[in-house]
């Protein structure tokens, strides 16, 4: 536990219940506003339109579930492309056309993907979960999280996170996610296995970001989390003795606002940012081949 922490999380004597943690809900505490609007209000303020590119994402992160529910020898490229089409929603996207023709990119992105992970792993053993929850407990935090895929490889687990952005990932976005570091070690707790390795598949542009985590850079992403954990709890502690939540529960306004949910309801995040058509995040379709 970080310095500080029993005394912060006692109540009359009593040590407070532990914080029941997801990746998600630690990461909204990075503006304490959205995570006011997600996690306090009640009813929450209403969300901007769905995102298109939310909608890609959700497809592919389905797609490739089921396929992996396939039994070994219907797992074609053909199959995670129909997959795709079965799974796909209209939601966030400019008009029809514009929806078919990232269907039928997202269906691609699948087929090619597929094909790589059996050329790159041909004999590899089915994974050990496939959107699998895995949970722990540390002496702050109940910790719980559904993981894309888990491997198995050389004797220990790796965890997979499938990513559908525009931008490739590094080695730095595999070391400081807190998501996978979590995973990691929720995971090696719940399957009694050893588990370091952590893995970015972006599946535009087919790389693979990974990092080899310590029990000392899994310790101090532990610690991060149990901090924020921590600083949630002194939050909602303020406002249950009277205080304002606007007040304790202040926007972080940046860029990213334009992202938002909750952009419509926050002036702030208005001020510092520029309002995105639904279908904005999705950049642009690859050039048609001449």
């Amino acid at each position: 536990m970080s310095a500080g922490a029993p005394e912060q999380l006692e109540l009359s004597g009593l040590p407070r219940p532990l914080f029941p943690a997801t990746p998600s809900r630690l990461a909204a505490f990075d503006c304490p506003r959205r995570y006011r609007m997600t996690y306090v209000d009640r009813p929450p303020p209403p969300k901007g339109p769905p995102w298109a590119h939310n909608t890609v994402g959700a497809a592919v992160h389905v797609a490739l579930a089921r396929w992996w529910q396939l039994p070994p020898e219907q797992r074609t490229p053909w199959a995670g492309r129909q997959l795709v089409r079965r799974h796909w929603q209209l939601d966030g996207f400019a008009d029809a056309e514009q929806a078919a023709a990232w269907r039928e990119q997202a269906g691609q992105w699948v087929s090619d993907y597929v094909t790589d992970e059996q050329r790159r792993h041909p004999d590899a053993p089915e994974p050990r979960g496939v959107e699998r929850t895995v949970a722990t407990r540390t002496d702050v935090l109940a910790i719980s999280g559904r993981v894309d895929r888990i491997d198995e490889r050389d004797g220990e687990l790796v965890i997979v996170d499938y990513k559908t952005g525009r931008a490739p990932l590094t080695t730095d976005d595999a070391r400081g996610s807190l998501a996978l570091a979590l995973y990691a070690l929720a995971a090696q707790r719940t399957l009694r296995q050893p588990c370091h390795r952590v893995e970015l598949h972006h599946l535009r542009s087919g790389s693979v970001a990974a990092f080899e985590h310590t029990e000392a850079s899994l310790s101090q992403q532990v610690g991060r989390a149990e901090q924020t954990a921590i600083d949630i709890v002194a939050a909602l502690d303020t406002v249950a003795g009277g205080a304002d939540p606007a007040e304790v529960f202040e926007p972080n306004p940046g860029p990213s606002c334009s992202w938002c949910d909750f952009r419509r309801a926050c002036p702030e995040g208005q001020a510092v940012s520029q309002r995105k058509d639904s279908w904005a995040g999705l950049g642009e379709l690859p050039a048609e081949p001449a």
